[in-house]
């Protein structure tokens, strides 16, 4: 059976390890900088501007936020990386809870990881592929905030892209914009092949 984004609940967060919820489902693990857009892109997913609070600091989230989608896949929301207005220790705690839980033997079934099509690649940006890579965990990559861009600028920008990161050859490549809802239906489609439902 397909999967209904539109049928996706809140359903817990988790500020350390031990509170994260054990369950039977796929789960796909999001990641990216805090302020990529992570929360509008759940928000354009399940086609509810209410369900993910989409907020104007970066940083805000400080712990793991976990969504049930039609009863059929957990999305495991983690803490964005690279938030200017914290301290030290605070971007330390929230960077730890993000790793911890890549290494915390946890099954992640698919990584969403977020990059701003705006930017120039940041350093944790392409740390965190060259990790997904050597660790042989599956990923989309998913650049958001393509409205900003014409088709020709988009199909340009995405081959400058390519050339700066090393994607897995095998690996799928989503261009979307929440705000315009354009390649949203594309990764819908996506998640549900990759994860065997049809």
């Amino acid at each position: 059976m397909p999967v209904n984004f539109r049928n996706t609940r809140f359903m817990t967060l988790a500020a350390k390890l031990d509170q994260c919820p054990e369950h039977d489902m796929p789960e796909i693990v999001m990641s990216g900088k805090s302020n990529v857009g992570k929360s509008s892109l759940i928000n354009a997913l399940s086609d509810n501007k209410k369900l993910a609070r989409v907020s104007q600091t970066p940083g805000k989230t400080r712990a793991v936020v976990y969504f049930n989608v039609d009863r059929k896949i957990m999305i495991a929301d983690l803490p964005g990386y690279g938030y200017a207005k914290v301290s030290k220790e605070l971007k330390e705690g929230f960077s730890k809870l993000a790793d911890d839980y890549f290494t915390s033997g946890r099954k992640i079934d698919l990584v969403l990881h977020l990059i701003d099509i705006r930017h120039e690649p940041s350093k944790e940006d392409i740390g965190m592929l060259e990790y997904l890579n050597s660790g042989s965990i599956p990923y989309f990559v998913v650049f958001t905030k393509c409205d900003k861009f014409s088709r020709q600028q988009l199909m340009k920008r995405l081959k400058e892209l390519e050339e700066i990161f090393d994607f897995a050859e095998d690996a799928n490549i989503y261009a979307v914009s929440s705000m315009a809802k354009s390649g949203i239906d594309d990764l819908r489609n996506g998640i549900s092949d990759f994860l065997g439902f049809c």
